[in-house]
C-alpha cells in the first residue's frame, strides 16, 4: 500500500509546522483537502473547535480500496473485502485526511490544542466485531503526531456500507487556539 501523498512537490516538502514535522518524520505529507462528493462542506469552525465531516482513505486523491472489512473467517460474501490490518491503515490515512481538512479552515496545525473525539465508522462484513482495532489506526496516528494533546474520546461503529463502498471513515473534533 502506498503512503498519502507521495508525490508531493518539492515545494511541498517543507513541513511548515511543527505538527507537520512529526508527519514528515512518519513519511507523510498533508494532501490537498478532498473535494465533497455530496452537499457538505469538509470542515467547519464553530468557537474554538474544528468539526470535520467524515474523511474517506483517499490517496494522491484515489479511493485505493472498496469493500467490506473482513478477517477473513467470517461471511460469505462475493464482495471485495478488505483485511483488518489494511482497514487500519487506511483509518490513519483518513485522519490525515482530516488534519488537512482542520488546517483548511484554521491555517496551521500548530493551533490544535487537542484531538477532542474521534468517529470511526468501518464497512463491516455482517459478523466482524474488530471495529475498535480498525479505529486505532486514526487514534495511533493522532497519538503519535500530538501526543498527549492527541489522547481523545472515541466511538467505532460497524456499518453495513459507506460512501463509494469505502472500507472506513473517520471524522475528528479538534480544539484550537
Amino acid at each position: 500500500m502506498t503512503t498519502p501523498q507521495e508525490t508531493a512537490s518539492s515545494a511541498d516538502l517543507a513541513p511548515s509546522s511543527a505538527v507537520e514535522q512529526r508527519l514528515a518524520e512518519l513519511g507523510l505529507t498533508l494532501p490537498e483537502v478532498a473535494a465533497p462528493v455530496a452537499a457538505y462542506v469538509p470542515a467547519v469552525v464553530s468557537g474554538n473547535h474544528v468539526y470535520t465531516s467524515g474523511q474517506l482513505p483517499f490517496i494522491n486523491g484515489k479511493l485505493e480500496a472498496t469493500g467490506k472489512v473482513s478477517a477473513g473467517a467470517e461471511g460469505t460474501s462475493d464482495e471485495p473485502t478488505v483485511s483488518p490490518e489494511d482497514a487500519k491503515a487506511y483509518a490513519a490515512v483518513c485522519a490525515v485526511n482530516a488534519l488537512a481538512a482542520v488546517k483548511s479552515v484554521i491555517g496551521d496545525l500548530d493551533r490544535v490544542t487537542r484531538i477532542v473525539k474521534v468517529v470511526g465508522f468501518v464497512s463491516s462484513d455482517p459478523s466482524f466485531t474488530g471495529q475498535p482495532g480498525v479505529i486505532n489506526g486514526a487514534s495511533e496516528l493522532l497519538g503519535r503526531v500530538f501526543g498527549d494533546a492527541g489522547q481523545h474520546a472515541r466511538s467505532a461503529v460497524g456499518v453495513s456500507v459507506l460512501p463509494l463502498d469505502s472500507p472506513v471513515e473517520v471524522e475528528l473534533i479538534a480544539e484550537f487556539s
